[in-house]
């Protein structure tokens, strides 16, 4: 299994979001975030919270099989891009296993067809 985090600029967030869930990625998880780097957003501000400049990001976190992760990583680069400078980055983690906490059962006997959340 793989595991995709990405940090997308907000405005883009819904239309990758869309775009995964078409071609059947729904287990997703969303957070809002702030990051600093290289390339300052416009309008970036210090943080209240951590004192340093920041640009809003989304940090959009998926688990698929290793065959799939391509696949995300190509809609998530296509629905994410903006003219602009910025855009973010994915990163690419292995997932040695995973586990229900109902039961304690490992997710690593399953296909690529399986539902994490059921």
């Amino acid at each position: 299994m793989k595991e995709i985090k990405a940090f997308i600029k907000p405005k883009r967030v819904q239309k990758v979001i869309e775009a995964l869930s078409e071609m059947g990625f729904k287990s997703m998880t969303i957070s809002q975030a702030e990051g600093t780097g290289a390339f300052k957003a416009k309008g970036a501000k210090p943080s209240l919270d951590f004192h340093v400049t920041d640009s809003p990001v989304v940090k959009l976190e998926l688990v698929c099989q290793n065959e799939e992760a391509q696949s995300a990583i190509d809609i998530i680069t296509e629905n994410g891009k903006t003219p602009d400078p910025g855009d973010g980055i994915i990163y690419l983690s292995d997932v040695e296993d995973a586990f229900r906490i109902k039961n304690g059962e490992s997710l690593k006997r399953f296909g690529p067809s399986h539902n994490e959340n059921e």
